[in-house]
């Protein structure tokens, strides 16, 4: 059993300022779970969500459904993203499936929702150091970090210039 003292930050649980797991951490791990089942079963995601949200107890929180339906409605935009910055020879079937699945909802995050990519990034890289190999939280956290630093600049409105 490891000591608890010795929990990196990393796979720590997001923890909000009570000292609990955040709402949207439980919502994240929830999500990357169905996701996972339904990529194993090879079934819908949305057939999935649906199944587990008919026999959840506690109801499943609206972000996982939020999570899992947007990774469904642009997961051909978020499998380009990702494989467009997976390393030369690297394949997104090649990726572990608890990575691909934490990558999707991160992407999606990113591209898709108003979280910051900070927050993302954390967020995909504690649920692959607990659930994953030991080298996936640098795996992942180097191609959201690719992804991030492909982004489009935000643009600026120009300012008006007195003359």
């Amino acid at each position: 059993m490891s000591d608890p003292a010795s929990t990196t930050p990393a796979s720590a649980p997001a923890r909000n300022g009570s000292g609990r797991v955040s709402s949207r951490a439980k919502a994240r791990k929830r999500a990357l779970d169905i996701l996972f089942e339904a990529e194993v079963r090879g079934t819908d995601p949305l057939e999935t969500l649906a199944a587990r949200a008919a026999d959840a107890d506690p109801p499943l929180r609206d972000y996982t459904r939020t999570l899992v339906e947007g990774v469904a409605d642009h997961r051909e935009a978020i499998d380009a993203r990702i494989s467009a910055a997976l390393a030369k020879g690297w394949t997104l079937p090649r990726t572990p499936r608890v990575d691909r699945s934490a990558l999707r909802i991160a992407v999606l995050e990113i591209d898709h929702l108003e979280v910051p990519d900070a927050v993302a990034v954390a967020e995909a890289i504690r649920l692959v150091a607990e659930l994953s190999t030991d080298e996936s939280p640098s795996f992942v956290g180097g191609v959201l970090g690719a992804i991030i630093d492909s982004k489009a600049p935000a643009t600026v409105p120009a300012q008006d210039v007195a003359s």
